[in-house]
């Protein structure tokens, strides 16, 4: 599970919350203090920790804590592995 630890890391950084509160409602919609400037963040933490680099239509679409496990198992990143 150390990947989905190093995924859920990015959000606990980013919001200062507890693992406890991510899952599939986590996200923009419910999420007060989600910003651009977090979504920013988020995107930045999970690129360095998987070597990977977004695209810029990934990055708009990443807007809740299941969409981004979605879209990190489009690089091979499987989360539940």
């Amino acid at each position: 599970m150390y990947k989905r630890q190093k995924y859920n890391n990015a959000f606990v950084e980013v919001f200062c919350v507890d693992t406890s509160v991510l899952n599939s409602s986590f996200s923009k919609n419910t999420v007060e203090e989600w910003d651009s400037v977090h979504q920013l963040n988020i995107i930045s933490i999970l690129e360095e920790s998987f070597d990977i680099m977004f695209e810029p239509e990934e990055i708009m679409e990443l807007i809740s804590y299941g969409k981004g496990i979605e879209i990190l198992g489009r690089y091979g990143i499987d989360l539940y592995s």
